[in-house]
């Protein structure tokens, strides 16, 4: 039997800012193993800088909640069709669709219908909601790569090639993060009491969780005089946007208590903090990574809610909480989550170190550690790996090639 053809050109897909991320370390591994290999697809600024070429500029895609993506849908599907259609006058050797599932998926099936082989990186949450996309994805992966343990089971069952690499996040932030040098570097003050606001990086998120974070904030203010805040803004848009909120919350409170907006840095200002108040979704991974008591909080449209309501198959969305199969952190959904709730529940967080002793927050954080460091597994280099090895057992061969 001829030998493996190596890797030459790879077709590559990541929608958002937390793909980019992922797309680049993986890009710089694969270089090591196929020098000669070329990347293009959709990407961002990070793997553009690892020599990828970007067809089409990734903001395409980032887009979340049902109504937007019904109202951008002719032009997503468009996309997708062009792609396929060049990829499959072209032939890759290898197509690798970074997260943003109902983009990739559909993609994917095309292109493996075609004989290009398919990876995909980020499972999808079909042990969330829709698990009869399953099927589809069999149809359409034939390798997908999960972050998490937990997500294996399914693959496994459905006989998917799958492997778990780890998460780069939990490669990136150290076991102990240190607090009083994290607020050396944001100039913050060494002595307060401080909680992280962080509404969300998407403009939909800010909108519908950006008000009830300052109202929280105020209550918080009356309850402990001393307390302060500081807000990481993802950029000049959601900065903008929060300025209109803290705006209106002065027009509505009269005066608010000392809230520090950041340029970026989340990481660096959730080490800083005592306590987190944010938005759900990947940022609790890095709270359970950089170890602060957190308080998660999930709202989207009203009609999207109803729709997603209907599909789930699970009662909680952080990942701590998924991954420890535990009530880790609270979490407040939707009409539970309202200001006052919000300040409940960083009020017994507080509550905890100056009544308990710290006992509750004592074993979640040895939760956190448990989990830190199954996750770190040097995830780039694991991915990377895990794709030279499935590629030997399952590429393309020399004399199928020379066809």
């Amino acid at each position: 039997m001829l030998p493996v053809k190596p890797i030459q050109r790879i077709a590559i897909v990541a929608g958002e800012a937390s793909g980019d991320i992922l797309g680049a370390g993986l890009i710089s591994e694969l270089k090591k193993k196929y020098p000669n290999a070329v990347f293009e697809g959709i990407a961002g600024p990070l793997m553009q800088k690892e020599g990828c070429a970007s067809l089409y500029p990734m903001e395409s895609l980032s887009v979340m909640g049902l109504l937007p993506i019904l109202k951008k849908l002719p032009e997503l599907l468009k996309l997708r069709a062009d792609l396929a259609r060049y990829w499959i006058d072209t032939k890759p050797d290898l197509f690798i669709g970074i997260d943003a599932p109902e983009f990739n998926i559909g993609l994917e099936k095309k292109l493996k219908s075609q004989g290009i082989k398919t990876i995909h990186y980020v499972s999808p949450s079909v042990w969330a909601w829709r698990p009869k996309r399953i099927h589809k994805i069999k149809k359409a992966v034939d390798l997908m790569l999960c972050l998490f343990p937990f997500e294996q089971d399914i693959y496994q069952h459905h006989a998917i090639d799958n492997f778990c690499v780890g998460h780069p996040l939990a490669d990136e932030v150290p076991l102990e993060s240190n607090k009083k040098e994290a607020r050396q570097q944001l100039s913050l003050d060494e002595e307060a009491q401080i909680v992280c606001l962080m509404p969300g990086s998407r403009g939909s998120e800010m909108k519908l969780l950006g008000q009830d974070f300052i109202d929280m904030a105020v209550l918080l203010k009356k309850f402990y005089p001393e307390i302060q805040f500081v807000a990481p803004m993802t950029n000049d848009k959601r900065k903008h946007q929060f300025e209109q909120q803290l705006d209106i919350g002065k027009a509505k409170h009269g005066e608010l208590p000392k809230i520090t907006l950041i340029d970026g840095q989340s990481r660096l200002a959730m080490a800083a903090s005592d306590y987190i108040v944010m938005a759900s979704g990947t940022a609790t991974l890095e709270a359970m990574l950089i170890k602060r008591p957190t308080v998660v909080a999930y709202k989207v449209g009203p009609i999207s809610y109803k729709v997603f309501k209907k599909l789930l198959t699970i009662d909680t969305f952080a990942i701590p909480n998924l991954l420890s199969k535990q009530s880790l952190l609270p979490e407040l959904i939707q009409e539970d989550c309202t200001p006052d709730n919000l300040f409940a529940e960083v009020r017994a967080w507080i509550g905890e170190d100056e009544h308990s002793n710290g006992q509750r927050w004592s074993q979640v954080h040895e939760e956190f550690m448990k989990w830190h460091k199954t996750l770190k597994k040097d995830a780039n280099v694991y991915a990377a790996n895990s794709i030279e090895h499935w590629w030997s057992e399952n590429g393309l061969r020399q004399q199928e090639v020379n066809r």
